[in-house]
């Protein structure tokens, strides 16, 4: 940050810690935001050639935006990951505006980028039975296969993310039929555990050679630390190989599987976003929105209009 002026990199700092402490932001968010505000700042220091100060900030125009894009795009950025920066600089700049008393209208009249939305592509259920069942034989060590087997199947049954089932502690275990999980943002839910998924976790825990005491990670990597999602990615890239399933059969597309299978199965599109802890049913539909050619062909059938 050698480039930002101190009370810019302290107003950052300030803002940083807001979005954490009010706004419940995810630790992994307020990073990101973190470092796209500190390359928009660089850059517009280097830009103007002299450090951005708080006044010189305020004066920024729509060139000097226009500009920032144009070499973000041109260092190789997509359209998709330049409208998260953007929407982290105008978030920071609601912020400071309303701080300082400048008017950010420059920032945020700045029209992000078109890209098209890439639809989930969840794994079919014979292929998800095949990924949990490949699972446990990846390991030359049974407690290791057995621990693998049960996060799969928490992502898949329950619709958890990676970072939540690794989240877990000892305490959790052995889990209870409903569970309380805290999400994205600090947002709680109440999630149902299949009896597949509390079979798989206690049959994990029993064989185990690590003390899981209550307040330690529940899912132990080799040498007995936390497991870390990698761990997971990378079993799941040697069953899709041995299985021949496509790179996007990865540890995320389970819980796209979750939700999917559950419309499939004629779940409601508002229970399903609460099962999944989404703040948004636009998000929800997202997930499920490869299943709208089966939606339409039900809809084609049984509506007396159709």
């Amino acid at each position: 940050m050698s480039m930002i002026s101190p009370a810019a990199r302290d107003a950052l700092e300030q803002f940083l810690a807001h979005q954490q402490a009010i706004k419940g932001a995810a630790q992994n968010t307020t990073i990101a935001y973190g470092r796209d505000i500190t390359e928009f700042l660089a850059f517009m220091t280097e830009h103007s050639g002299q450090t951005q100060g708080l006044g010189a900030l305020a004066r920024i125009d729509t060139q000097d935006m226009r500009a920032w894009m144009a070499r973000t795009r041109s260092g190789g950025v997509g359209p998709r990951s330049l409208a998260r920066k953007l929407s982290a600089v105008k978030a920071f700049y609601k912020w400071l505006s309303t701080r300082e008393g400048f008017e950010p209208t420059a920032v945020l009249s700045t029209r992000a980028p078109k890209f098209t939305k890439k639809l989930p592509r969840p794994v079919s259920e014979e292929a998800a039975r095949d990924l949990l069942d490949i699972a446990s034989l990846q390991s030359d060590k049974p407690w290791v296969g057995l621990r693998d087997t049960a996060v799969l199947t928490l992502l898949w049954g329950c619709g958890l993310r990676i970072s939540e089932a690794l989240g877990l502690t000892g305490r959790d275990a052995p889990l209870p039929e409903v569970m309380r999980i805290t999400g994205k943002g600090g947002k709680e839910r109440i999630v149902p555990v299949i009896e597949a998924a509390r079979q798989a976790v206690e049959a994990y825990t029993v064989a185990c050679p690590y003390d899981l005491d209550a307040d330690g990670p529940l899912f132990r990597a080799i040498r007995g630390g936390a497991l870390a999602p990698r761990a997971i990615q990378k079993v799941m890239a040697q069953g899709r190989m041995q299985l021949g399933l496509p790179a996007s059969a990865t540890p995320h597309a389970m819980r796209h599987s979750f939700a999917t299978h559950l419309l499939n199965a004629g779940g409601d599109l508002r229970a399903i976003q609460e099962l999944l802890g989404h703040a948004s049913l636009s998000t929800t539909q997202a997930y499920t929105a490869v299943d709208t050619v089966r939606l339409m062909d039900v809809y084609a059938r049984a509506h007396p209009k159709a």
